[in-house]
C-alpha cells in the first residue's frame, strides 16, 4: 500500500519530487523515483511495506531489461497463484512481492493483465521502448487514481493534491465536481473539484502514447444468472474465500470492529484462519451513540485482543483540525475512519480489515425499502403532470426543510431510481447547489436526467449504493483517512470475486431486509448480536456542533434563503470552505 505519482511527456525532475513529497504520509517505509533516459517520463513511489519487506520489493520497480518501470499502489491477493503460473511459463523472480508479479504479467499480456487481478489497485507502467504509459484502477474503485492531461503532458497520482503539486495544473474549480459535491456530499467520479483533473473510473484503464490517450472500461457490475445458486452455501463460500485472501500479509492484520453485523461477521470467519486478531473500535461518552460495549463483547466472544478509544466532543476538537488537514477532497464523511485509524496506528498496526460494503451487497440500508416506494409513489403523482409540477416546484422553491426541497427536485423530473436515490441521500437541492456554486465562482450544469437500468428494483438500489455512496464517499474517505496514518485498509466485502458470486442470487433473496442472508451464512455470530436491532455507526456531530464545536462552525459562510441548520449541511460547507482556502489560494 503506497502513494504513486507520475509525469509523462516532458522533463519534470523537480516536479516529480514535489509530488512525491506530497504523498509521503501514504508510504513512510521508503521512497523512490525513476526518470527515463530521455527524461520524457518520471514516476515516483512512497512505500508502506506489507508484502516482501526487503529492499527487493522497493519501487519504482524495473523489468530486467529496463524496458518497463512500474509504480503500484494496492494489494494483489491472488499474486501467489499468478506467480506460480508465471514460473511455470518460464519467468524468474527476484522478490516475493506482488509488484513484480504484476510487472511480469504486463510484460507478457499487456492491457489484459487487469482481467487476471484480484485485489485493490491503482498503478502506472512506463514502456520505454514504445514511449507509452498504462494506468489502471481496480474494478470496484477501492484505490483512487487521479490524472490530468493537456495534449503535451500526462500527470497522475494517488491523491488530487499530489497532482496539484506538479505545478502544471490550473487551480480552477470544476463546475461538475462542485455541483456534484453540493448535491450529494462527495465529488462524483470521474470529476474532481479541479477543472480538467479527473479520477480514472473504477474498472477502467488509460493508455497514453504520443500525446494521445484512450480510456476503456474493462469490468462492470452484473446481477443475475441463468441458474439460481443455493443462497446460504454460496454466500458462506464467497465470504470465506474473500476473507482468507484478504489476510495475506507479511505483517499482522487487524480489524475495525464497530459492533455491527458486517465487521462481526468478518471477525467470526477470520478467526478460523488467524487466531488472536487485534480489533479496534470507537466508543462515545454519550450512551445513545455508544456501541463500545457491543464491540467489546463481540471481540471477547471470538478471543480477539481489543483496543478501544472513547471520544468526547472536547477530545475530538483537536482531531477535527487534523482531519481537515488530511482531506484530499471535501466530503461529509471520513472523520470516523480518521479516528479509528489513529487508534490502530498508535498500537502499531499497519493492515486492518473493515466491514465496509456489507450494507450495499446484502441490503442493509433503509434505501432498499424507501427508494422503490418513492419511485412507485412518484409515478402515480406524475400521472397528473400539472399536479406533479405544481407540488414539485412548490416544494423545491418554498419548502422549509432540506428533505422537502430535495423531494421537490424528484417530483419535477420523471420518477427514476437515480432521482429517488438523490432525493433520499442528497445534501442540497438543485436550486440550492446552483446558488452556492455561483457564490464560489462556478456555474452549475443543468439537472441531468437519470435513466433506470434494466434491473430488478432491489438490484437497482444495490447498484446505486455500490457506485455512488460507497464508491464516491465511503471507499475514497477510507483510503485517504487510513493512509493519513500510514495504515492499509482492506475491504473483503468489496471484492470482485465475492460480488460476482453473490450477485447471481436473485435480489429478493440476497437483499432480504436486515441483511438476513449474511446473518444466515455466519451462524457463529452470537445471539446477543443477532437479536439486536440495527444501529448504524455514527458520531454525535449534531450535539458536538451545538456545544464544544460551536465556535468552529459559527464561522462558516451563510447563504441567503438556504437552510444550514442540519449538521451535514454545516459540515459540507465547513470542509468545502477549508479545502478552497487551502488548495485554491496557495
Amino acid at each position: 500500500m503506497c502513494g504513486i505519482a507520475g509525469i509523462i511527456g516532458s522533463s519534470a525532475t523537480q516536479s516529480i519530487h514535489a509530488m512525491q513529497a506530497r504523498l509521503q504520509h501514504r508510504g513512510p517505509d521508503g521512497r523512490g523515483v525513476y526518470i527515463s533516459p530521455n527524461q520524457q517520463a518520471a514516476i515516483a513511489h512512497t512505500r508502506l511495506a506489507i508484502l516482501d519487506l526487503s529492499s527487493a520489493g522497493q519501487q519504482p520497480m524495473l523489468s530486467q531489461d529496463q524496458r518497463y518501470a512500474i509504480t503500484f499502489n494496492g494489494e494483489i491477493y491472488n499474486f501467489g497463484t499468478l506467480r506460480q503460473e508465471l514460473i511455470e511459463a518460464g519467468e524468474q523472480f527476484h522478490s516475493h512481492s506482488d509488484t513484480e508479479v504484476l510487472l511480469k504479467l504486463y510484460q507478457r499480456i499487456g492491457k489484459d493483465c487487469v482481467h487476471h487481478l484480484r485485489g485493490m489497485f491503482a498503478f502506472g507502467i512506463w514502456d520505454d521502448l514504445e514511449q507509452s504509459c498504462f494506468l489502471a484502477r481496480d474494478p470496484l474503485g477501492i484505490k483512487p487514481l487521479y490524472y490530468w492531461q493537456d495534449g503535451q503532458q500526462l500527470v497522475f497520482a494517488s491523491e488530487l493534491r499530489a497532482v496539484l503539486a506538479s505545478g502544471s495544473v490550473p487551480k480552477k474549480l470544476s463546475p461538475q465536481g462542485l455541483y456534484g459535491y453540493l448535491l450529494q456530499g462527495s465529488v462524483p467520479e470521474p470529476y474532481t473539484l479541479i477543472d480538467q483533473v479527473e479520477i480514472l473510473p473504477a474498472g477502467s484503464w488509460l493508455y497514453w502514447q504520443a500525446q494521445q490517450s484512450k480510456v476503456q472500461t474493462y469490468w462492470q457490475i452484473k446481477f443475475g444468472a441463468a441458474e439460481q445458486p443455493e443462497p446460504i452455501p454460496t454466500v458462506r463460500q464467497a465470504l470465506e474465500d474473500s476473507i482468507q485472501s484478504h489476510l495475506v500479509s507479511d505483517v499482522p492484520v487487524g480489524l475495525f470492529l464497530s459492533g455491527g453485523i458486517d465487521s462481526s461477521a468478518i471477525l467470526a470467519i477470520a478467526s478460523k484462519f488467524t487466531p488472536h486478531l487485534h480489533t479496534y473500535s470507537i466508543a462515545f461518552s454519550e450512551p445513545e451513540w455508544n456501541e463500545g460495549n457491543i464491540a467489546r463483547q463481540v471481540a471477547n466472544h471470538f478471543g480477539a485482543t481489543h483496543r478501544e478509544l472513547e471520544i468526547s466532543a472536547i477530545m475530538a476538537k483537536p482531531l477535527l483540525n487534523q482531519y481537515l488537514a488530511a482531506l484530499d477532497q471535501p466530503t461529509i464523511d471520513g472523520f470516523n475512519t480518521f479516528c479509528v485509524a489513529q487508534l490502530a496506528h498508535h498500537h502499531g498496526a499497519k493492515v486492518v480489515l473493515s466491514g465496509l460494503g456489507g450494507d450495499e451487497v446484502f441490503g442493509g440500508y433503509q434505501s432498499f425499502q424507501k427508494i422503490p416506494q418513492m419511485v412507485n409513489l412518484g409515478k402515480k403523482i406524475q400521472s397528473l403532470p400539472v399536479f406533479s409540477n405544481l407540488i414539485g416546484y412548490g416544494f423545491s422553491r418554498w419548502g422549509n426543510s432540506p428533505k422537502t426541497k430535495r423531494l421537490g427536485d424528484f417530483l419535477t423530473q420523471p420518477a427514476s431510481f437515480g432521482r429517488a436515490y438523490q432525493s433520499l441521500r442528497g445534501v442540497f437541492s438543485h436550486t440550492e447547489a446552483t446558488q452556492i456554486a455561483r457564490i464560489y465562482g462556478a456555474e452549475s450544469p443543468k439537472l441531468a436526467r437519470d435513466q433506470d437500468l434494466p434491473l430488478a428494483a432491489l438490484d437497482q438500489v444495490s447498484y446505486l449504493e455500490l457506485t455512488r455512496y460507497m464508491r464516491n464517499q465511503l471507499l475514497r474517505d477510507s483510503d485517504v483517512m487510513s493512509m493519513a496514518w500510514g495504515l492499509e485498509l482492506r475491504v473483503p466485502l468489496v471484492d470482485r470475486v465475492l460480488l460476482e458470486t453473490v450477485a447471481q442470487i436473485p435480489a429478493p433473496v440476497r437483499l432480504a431486509q436486515g441483511k438476513q442472508r449474511l446473518i444466515d451464512a455466519v451462524p457463529e455470530l452470537p445471539d446477543f448480536l443477532r437479536d439486536r436491532p440495527k444501529q448504524g455507526f455514527a458520531f454525535p456531530f449534531k450535539e458536538w456542533i451545538r456545544t464544544e464545536w460551536k465556535t468552529e462552525f459559527s464561522q462558516i459562510p451563510q447563504f441567503p434563503g438556504i437552510n444550514l441548520q442540519t449538521w451535514y449541511r454545516q459540515w459540507s460547507i465547513l470542509v468545502l470552505d477549508h479545502w478552497c482556502a487551502t488548495y485554491l489560494t496557495n
